[in-house]
């Protein structure tokens, strides 16, 4: 027999060169091995005698080498040759149709199936059903399926590869079922696809069904089958089980590796990567592009410059320097380790391959070590160069901003049909929400098709950050609405929402309940969160419950506790949470050194708060910013050391900001000190002439000096500048809805009973000896006038309409825009006793919990 094949070889070689030679089907076999698909077609031309297995023969080759235009113009010229079709030519061209993405050609095909008589066959049926798959045709692909009376294990793995092909992995797994349910039992290629397929939907449970199926199938050892296993793992998460698989092994080949070290980068675990590197080495396994590729992605993710550096050198030595996909790698790997030059020197060395890849890597990395201004030169270069920019790229440079106008970008973008794009339209709607345009986020997000979870949440997050607390809650209930369910940073976005002033109480407690459903809550950011929004809305002991029961904690959770505990009068618990921090050796910032300081405060801990300041900058060496110096400036106001404020002002390394005058200001109010206070008012006044705060202020202490002249003037002043006074608002929550209430307010429905309830309150105050403080009415009117402005402020309306809206009891909790007065503070204590109710008031400096006729705050505000 290997005579006779070395024989024909030597004819076939002869022939070759003739060109005059009649074929047989075995001859012509040879010829096409020997000479290759395109001079086999000429020879068939040339012989006189052509044969229908020869035909086929020629067929077959065209299809398996890849010439799929060849095959269906010679399929196309059977009718000429007088030949019948069988079952193999019909195959044979339907798998060129289907490479080629021509359904038309394939429709054809299917009729000549048809009237040919070949429909029955299964290798015909199946090969329609290939074809209908690759090309999209997924109904028609599935009605052949249906209709064929025989079906084989390929038949069935053709319309699975289909599904899984069309993204329909759903459909490609219940199919796997059904085949089974039917008694086909599954071969390698079966298996792989299906598994395939549930690694795209990272599901493990039904990855685990399937691994024992492949078990039992007996193919457990098969290198092909083990390889998809090792990869649906990976994806899904379970990279223990991957490893698993690999060690159980005995057979691995190049993928098996580069699948398992992917797999670790995957997950993360990029040092178990380069040590499973070094393991294959040991094997003496090749090193393939892709594990270069995996690899160099892992130096990146460790920013490890020397590993970096040492695989360029191997990708040398295996000679795949000149690879785009290497070369691309390794820019990502030089730019994250802020090796710009390195990597804009592999760039240079591609000229004429540059890819849209390339130049999205180079600009990416010019953006990360912070070159703005290069990465959009480099943008408008490549736009220059006729290289269209694809979402990602988009995507990156809308972060380039201020360096870039984001309506010029969205022009672009709407002009190349990249604005419904999720990933494209999330960076629009991100960039114009920096920019503090949310009414042009919400118009983009909008559009966007198929929004994802990163969509919503950015959206919600957009909302949550300029305050829209309303926007915020409806974008979580539409997502809800719509089946998409919410992941950790949705429900942090929505928590910190709901730590807005004028959010319902009772939301927080609601989204709270929402992540402990969804299992959550224990999520660093959704903890975080909720300790900050309990924190901020008056109930400290649910944040500390919450700060405690973290399983880890970040500088958030600590910094937002410490400020917590200060805002509502706890300094001592502030210091001790701050305390905990230094022995745990947790890394402090500019933010914590605040929380503390100001807890101090609002104790009166001024010796503390100083070596506080001292320790920020000596020993965590922290350089105090503004807001440091202005924590100071109040520690020592409040204490009524002015002096030493001031002297803080004067040793300050750059000119005092609006918020330490203004501090000052505040201070000088309280402490009758017009000299100084006329001083601070005129600076705060130069430095933000529109604040009202800074007018009214420095009137209120001209007011308390019973200088008129002097608030007349300042009064003046405001009017010529139209410069508006803040008007004073509480607002409370009953039943989940928000009542806002002015001083002397009577618009309220229920205005008459409001009233009836402050006379009430006014008489049990004067039998517990209550007189009003009427220094706390800076206006040139009659003692009686201002006591009853006192009794009318909006603190006290808002009181009023709590104690007959709630059951006795009952907490009550009011927010005010400006500072509480001291006659009000003082009248509280003693509704807070003569109602025995809990009340809580936040005003702009801290919040205030009344209880039994004693405020936490000592007194000390």
């Amino acid at each position: 027999m290997n005579l006779y094949f070395k024989t024909l070889s030597k004819q076939t070689k002869s022939l070759c060169r003739a060109c005059s030679v009649t074929f047989g089907s075995k001859d012509f076999s040879v010829a096409v091995e020997h000479c290759g698909s395109r001079n086999a077609h000429h020879l068939f031309e040339k012989s006189p005698r052509r044969d229908p297995l020869a035909y086929n023969n020629l067929l077959f080759e065209y299809s398996r080498n890849g010439l799929n235009h060849e095959a269906l113009t010679l399929f196309a010229g059977l009718g000429r040759y007088g030949f019948s079709v069988d079952g193999l030519t019909l195959s044979c061209t339907l798998k060129a149709c289907g490479c080629l993405f021509d359904q038309l050609s394939g429709k054809r095909v299917h009729c000549q199936c048809v009237k040919s008589g070949f429909l029955g066959d299964v290798s015909v049926g199946t090969s329609l059903v290939d074809m209908y798959m690759r090309t999209e045709g997924v109904r028609d692909g599935r009605k052949v399926f249906d209709e064929m009376r025989e079906k084989n294990v390929v038949s069935w793995t053709a319309l699975l590869a289909g599904y899984a092909q069309n993204g329909l992995h759903d459909s490609a797994v219940e199919l796997f079922f059904q085949m089974q349910v039917k008694g086909v039992k599954p071969n390698p290629l079966t298996f792989v696809t299906v598994i395939g397929a549930l690694a795209n939907r990272g599901v493990v449970e039904e990855g685990s069904q399937i691994h024992t199926t492949v078990i039992k199938s007996g193919y457990e050892s098969s290198t092909f089958v083990c390889n998809s296993l090792i990869t649906m793992y990976s994806k899904s998460g379970g990279i223990r089980d991957a490893r698993v698989v690999f060690d159980n092994l005995d057979s691995r080949d190049a993928v098996t590796w580069n699948s398992m070290i992917a797999g670790y980068v995957k997950n993360g675990l990029d040092l178990e990567a380069f040590r499973m590197f070094y393991l294959m080495n040991l094997a003496g396994e090749k090193l393939t592009q892709p594990l270069f590729v995996t690899l160099i992605k892992s130096c990146a993710n460790l920013k490890k410059l020397c590993f970096a550096r040492q695989l360029h050198c191997r990708v040398l030595r295996c000679g795949l320097e000149f690879d785009p996909n290497i070369r691309t790698a390794l820019m990502v790997a030089y730019g994250k380790c802020t090796e710009m030059d390195d990597a804009f020197k592999m760039f240079s060395m591609m000229q004429g391959v540059r890819n849209v890849v390339s130049w999205t890597a180079m600009i990416s990395g010019y953006l990360q070590n912070s070159a703005m201004e290069r990465a959009v030169n480099l943008f408008c270069q490549m736009s220059r160069e006729g290289v269209r920019p694809n979402d990602f790229t988009y995507s990156i440079i809308l972060t380039a901003q201020p360096s870039i106008s984001v309506l010029q970008v969205h022009a672009q973008v709407v002009k190349v049909n990249y604005d419904r794009s999720p990933t494209v339209g999330t960076a629009m709607l991100d960039a114009y929400i920096k920019t503090g345009n949310i009414k042009e986020a919400a118009k983009v997000f909008k559009l966007i098709d198929g929004k994802d979870i990163v969509t919503w949440s950015a959206m919600l997050a957009g909302y949550a950050q300029v305050g829209e607390i309303d926007g915020a809650v409806k974008i979580f209930l539409k997502l809800a609405k719509e089946g998409i369910r919410p992941n950790e940073f949705t429900f942090s976005s929505v928590i910190h929402a709901c730590a807005g002033p004028t959010a319902a109480a009772e939301q927080g407690k609601q989204f709270h309940t929402l992540s402990i459903k969804t299992r959550l809550n224990n999520a660093l950011c959704v903890s975080s969160a909720l300790v900050t929004m309990y924190a901020k809305r008056g109930n400290i002991e649910s944040a500390n419950e919450v700060f405690k029961r973290q399983w880890e904690r970040d500088l958030i959770s600590w910094n937002s506790m410490i400020s917590g505990f200060a805002q509502h009068g706890q300094g001592k618990k502030a210091l001790q949470i701050f305390e905990d921090m230094r022995r745990k050796q947790i890394k402090m910032d500019g933010i914590t050194f605040i929380g503390v300081i100001s807890a101090c405060t609002h104790v009166g801990l001024v010796d503390e708060g100083q070596r506080y300041f001292e320790m920020m900058v000596k020993d965590q060496h922290i350089s105090p910013k503004m807001e440091h110096y202005s924590c100071m400036v109040d520690l020592y106001s409040r204490a009524g050391k002015l002096e030493n404020a001031v002297d803080i002002i004067n040793g300050m390394p750059f000119p005092a900001g609006a918020a330490v005058w203004r501090t000052l200001l505040a201070a000088c109010h309280v402490r009758r000190n017009l000299e100084l206070g006329k001083f601070a008012g005129e600076k705060l006044i130069s430095l933000q002439p529109q604040d009202s705060a800074a007018y009214v202020l420095l009137s209120n202490i001209y007011a308390a000096a019973g200088n008129w002249q002097g608030r007349a003037v300042v009064r003046k002043l405001m009017d010529e500048r139209k410069v508006k006074k803040e008007a004073g608002y509480s607002w409370i929550e009953v039943k989940n809805k928000t009542y806002s209430f002015l001083a002397g307010d009577r618009s309220h429905p229920m205005a008459e009973h409001i009233y009836s309830k402050l006379e009430e309150l006014s008489f049990r105050l004067k039998d517990m000896g209550y007189q009003p403080d009427t220094n706390y009415v800076l206006h040139d009117v009659e003692d009686e006038h201002k006591a009853a402005i006192l009794s009318q402020h909006s603190e006290r309306i808002a009181i009023a309409f709590g104690l007959i809206s709630t059951p006795a009891g009952t907490p009550i909790q009011i927010v005010k825009n400006l500072r509480i007065c001291g006659d009000c503070h003082n009248v509280i204590k003693l509704i807070s006793l003569i109602k025995r109710r809990e009340i809580v008031v936040r005003d702009t400096n801290r919040f205030h919990h009344f209880k039994g006729g004693v405020c936490s705050c000592g007194d000390y505000w």
